[in-house]
């Protein structure tokens, strides 16, 4: 299998990395986190290097790119810990395109793709607890049009976002609608998240929505299943700095006259880091492939590359910190700031512990000596 990346991906790759290494550096993420976490000139400037119209096609203005550019432009985004959701740009580009109606996506992909609109998914509820097809949100329809009541939590960018993509339940099935922040009876109230990024809970009473389909639950899945292939890669970029930052700490850092990456321990310890981290991208590689699968395929393909990454991120990063000593957690020091964006990740779209759930109910029929 050929897993070389074409020349018009990494010439995505370069971009992208330019950008980051130029116009995002460790200050201006700093200033972006003091002012709330979220820089919409940052997004814009995402949006101009076509990112935004990614998974969208060219016929609505997007680049008709598929998981794979998806996932470079992730690594490199992760590699700057960059704060704009980005992520959330590439779940409502690739939702509304797979299943909302001609004039909704008339309405909405040529706005999303050039950054006019940032759209973001709102779907997490207490008592879900990562369970997709639990869903308090109800729906009812007025006229020709549909009007929503719900509470969603940790809505990323929540009171900053445009409008919200928003599963709710019609007639005891998941529907999925969009609402604009804009419209009567929607509120949102802000705050920061622990990687310096912002979020917003999100209030809905009776507020005006648009179906986008009455198949939400697979729509929904669909929506997790990119958000997972995007973390995994963003994972890799964060995972891979963070190394590179330990390695170079650990050359000019001394003990008894000489660099610390001359002892045997701590080189064997970089070496098990190392590892994970090629786990990591591997599985991140495998995400990507399947995004595309048919669904219950891609289901067990994501859960079980989040469950990895998940293992990955809390290994590279918790050693990360060890190998630096109490400069690590220091909020001055870069790699604590890597250290809660893997913490963060791993968290997103379901933590480790709820994939591992999900990897053993898909294989209960064929795992054993006697399947």
């Amino acid at each position: 299998m050929d897993f070389d990346f074409s020349d018009d991906q990494e010439q995505l790759r370069d971009a992208v990395r330019k950008w980051v290494d130029k116009g995002y550096d460790f200050e201006r993420r700093r200033k972006t986190v003091a002012a709330g976490g979220f820089d919409r000139s940052a997004y814009n400037e995402l949006a101009e290097l076509g990112l935004a119209g990614l998974y969208i096609s060219e016929d609505a203005g997007g680049m008709g790119m598929g998981p794979v550019e998806g996932m470079v432009v992730m690594e490199e985004l992760g590699r700057g810990i960059v704060l704009e959701p980005l992520t959330q740009t590439l779940i409502a580009g690739g939702v509304l395109s797979g299943y909302a109606g001609d004039a909704l996506k008339a309405q909405w992909l040529p706005k999303i793709a050039s950054g006019e609109a940032l759209v973001v998914l709102a779907y997490q509820e207490r008592k879900a607890r990562y369970k997709l097809d639990i869903c308090e949100a109800r729906s009812t329809q007025s006229g020709a049009g549909w009007s929503l009541t719900a509470t969603k939590n940790i809505v990323p960018a929540g009171d900053q976002a445009d409008a919200f993509i928003v599963p709710a339940t019609v007639d005891g099935k998941i529907a999925l609608f969009l609402v604009e922040r804009g419209a009567a009876g929607v509120a949102t109230r802000g705050y920061g998240t622990q990687d310096g990024a912002r979020a917003a809970d999100l209030q809905l009473t009776n507020a005006p929505a648009s179906l986008i389909t009455t198949d939400g639950l697979v729509a929904l899945e669909h929506a997790i299943d990119i958000g997972i292939a995007a973390a995994c890669a963003e994972a890799v970029g964060v995972m891979d700095k963070t190394v590179a930052i330990t390695a170079e700490y650990m050359n000019t850092r001394k003990q008894f006259g000489v660099a610390i990456s001359s002892f045997q321990a701590l080189r064997h310890r970089m070496a098990d880091v190392k590892m994970q981290l090629e786990l990591a991208r591997s599985m991140s590689y495998y995400a990507s492939l399947k995004l595309n699968a048919p669904a219950d395929e891609r289901r067990c393909a994501m859960a079980r590359a989040k469950y990895q990454l998940g293992t990955s991120m809390r290994f590279v990063g918790q050693q990360a910190v060890q190998l630096h000593g109490g400069i690590g957690v220091t909020d001055e020091y870069i790699v604590s700031h890597y250290f809660r964006k893997l913490t963060q990740l791993e968290m997103t779209f379901g933590d480790t512990l709820h994939h591992l759930g999900e990897v053993s109910a898909r294989m209960q029929d064929t795992a054993g000596v006697f399947a």
